[in-house]
């Protein structure tokens, strides 16, 4: 075997997330379901929570232990305490304390220009947002305070930060998670404790399936690596911020969008 080869073999058999403990919210499908895999793939056990896909997140769960990974599937709605709590400690009970937390529950939103947007249909997604970030912090980071260490990652949007027409309210609701983001990482960075927002682009899901392929086509068109993201973009973003790799990073916004915006 040469010296290069030999690097080569380590590298590929690097564990990044070797005996962690992974919740990642809303990971039935698209972000949330590579994430799970890639994570579970690199040592981690996971929890794969879902609210109403539980067939698609079996089949995560089934994969990830075909391929000698560690996960369950958890159903619970992520805007609930008792539901949340619950699920935490399902979680902790087959696996152990939780040290990981990926924000990926996103709560749905209706898509309308302001002068037609109803208040009803604003609150919702404000609330569903930041319940769904906020509730599983709850549960997670008092475990974390006492082992004196953790990492939390809420999945954002490019929204957050670039308004586009008709997305008022999932604009506003990702700005408020960046805010919680930034706010957490203040508070919890002297238990070492990390907190970080990952701000996808377009990533071809089941959502953005319902969009016009050709409004795709020309999306990736405007993109400087001249395509539209996968969900494992996503994933490996999210995987490099989970790992030791990324021990003196927190509070930040890191775009995964091909390019399409730079800050």
């Amino acid at each position: 075997m040469t010296a290069n080869t030999q690097t080569q073999k380590q590298s590929s058999d690097t564990k990044l997330l070797q005996d962690r403990v992974v919740l990642v919210t809303g990971a039935g499908r698209g972000i949330g379901a590579a994430t799970a895999k890639l994570l579970a793939s690199h040592g981690a056990a996971v929890g794969v929570n879902y609210y109403s896909s539980e067939a698609a997140a079996q089949e995560v769960v089934d994969e990830i232990t075909t391929n000698g990974g560690k996960a369950i599937a958890i159903k619970g709605d992520v805007t609930q305490m008792s539901e949340v709590e619950s699920l935490v400690k399902q979680v902790t009970e087959a696996f152990g304390a939780i040290d990981t937390l990926i924000l990926n529950a996103n709560a749905s939103f209706a898509i309308a220009p302001f002068v037609d947007h109803k208040w009803e249909d604003f609150e919702a997604k404000l609330l569903g947002e930041l319940k769904g970030a906020f509730y599983p912090c709850k549960a997670v980071v008092p475990s974390m305070i006492e082992h004196k260490r953790g990492c939390i990652i809420a999945v954002s949007s490019v929204a957050a930060r670039y308004a586009s027409e008709g997305f008022i309210s999932h604009s506003t609701a990702k700005s408020g998670l960046d805010g919680f983001v930034k706010s957490l990482a203040l508070e919890l960075g002297p238990h070492n404790i990390r907190v970080n927002a990952i701000a996808p682009g377009l990533i071809e899901t089941d959502t953005s399936a319902l969009m016009p392929q050709e409004w795709k086509d020309n999306m990736a068109q405007m993109v400087p690596l001249r395509r539209n993201g996968q969900p494992e973009d996503v994933a490996g973003a999210i995987l490099l911020m989970a790992s030791e790799q990324a021990r003196f990073i927190t509070g930040t916004y890191l775009l995964v969008n091909g390019g399409l915006q730079m800050i």
